[in-house]
């Protein structure tokens, strides 16, 4: 699904400068005055659950008011999104937005029942979560650069694993193939579980899989990670190159984080909770939370949001076209 100039321009007016169309500045001044509900695309447990109620636990204590976090986990966050576009625009619905809901499905998927430029008007971000290159210790290769050898001596015959088509692993892997010129089997599986599961049997060879969920099984010995896809080191592999270190030049691929309300929502609301979030990162206890869970922490103001989501939808774009990937129907 491709958005113009016009989509864009109205999200840049409403969420930028906050417009309200469907409720007036009147509600705005006493905001919050009850509970607010936080909606996460993914199940209890995973990253996105346990991040966001990091932060809502956050949110609570300087908003005054109770955050509740309200999982619909499916289909790659479209369920909750949706949700949150189609609620009134109080400032009461929040949706934690990552890259999934917001960059990849547009580019993906035919017939979303939303628009991530016209439905939503951008609160913060907050953090940008990093991604582990893993190899069964099978593979001869201990290095990203012998991992890359070792696949253009046999093209085509080394397999990778991805919860899912189009998922953020699949599109990881795809870039690593494009910027390295090497060619792999995709084995898709339903979840990141099952690949990991079978990346330690030796039936795939090489999975890109979040830091979290890695860590214990690297330093088990059941795997072997060879770099981190973000700019920066993860914090939970501080020894571990980035993929640009390991010489793979303009490879960088992180899964962010960020709230969004549903457009319209009066603009001292947005700002009062663009603050909140701000406050919130700021906060040693939720910053070192962040880094356990191999997250960076984000901050800062509604336009360099909106810009950070500009970067990463033209990114997921190119991704997407240049491995000839067809939208499918949701």
């Amino acid at each position: 699904m491709q958005f113009g100039r016009t989509l864009l321009t109205a999200m840049l007016v409403c969420a930028v400068q906050g417009v309200g169309f469907g409720a007036g500045a009147a509600g705005a001044a006493d905001y919050p005055a009850k509970p607010i509900r936080l909606l996460v695309g993914f199940a209890a447990g995973g990253t996105s659950d346990i991040l966001a109620r990091a932060l809502g636990s956050q949110l609570a204590e300087i908003l005054g008011q109770q955050v509740i976090v309200d999982n619909r986990a499916a289909a790659s966050g479209i369920i909750a999104t949706e949700l949150g576009a189609r609620s009134p625009p109080d400032g009461y619905t929040v949706v934690f937005g990552s890259a999934s809901a917001f960059s990849i499905n547009p580019h993906v998927r035919t017939r979303l029942p939303y628009d991530p430029w016209r439905d939503f008007a951008p609160a913060g971000m907050f953090a940008t979560g990093s991604y582990v290159l893993d190899v069964h210790p099978s593979v001869p290769a201990r290095s990203v650069r012998e991992l890359v050898a070792v696949i253009k001596r046999r093209p085509g015959q080394l397999n990778y694993g991805s919860p899912g088509h189009a998922s953020n692993a699949h599109l990881a892997t795809l870039l690593f193939m494009s910027l390295t010129g090497t060619r792999m089997q995709h084995v898709p599986y339903k979840g990141g579980a099952p690949a990991l599961t079978d990346l330690m049997a030796g039936q795939i060879d090489v999975l890109f899989d979040p830091a979290t969920t890695t860590l214990p099984h690297v330093n088990s010995g059941r795997l072997r990670a060879l770099a981190v896809t973000t700019a920066k080191r993860s914090a939970l592999f501080p020894d571990l190159p980035t993929m640009q270190e390991a010489g793979i030049a303009g490879y960088e691929y992180g899964n962010w984080f960020g709230l969004f309300l549903p457009a319209g929502t009066p603009q001292p609301i947005v700002a009062r909770l663009n603050a909140a979030i701000n406050q919130a990162v700021a906060r040693p206890e939720l910053r070192e939370r962040l880094k356990g869970q191999g997250a960076e922490p984000l901050s800062g103001s509604i336009d360099a949001f909106v810009a950070l989501l500009k970067a990463e939808y033209a990114k997921y774009g190119k991704i997407v076209r240049d491995a000839g990937i067809e939208p499918e129907p949701y």
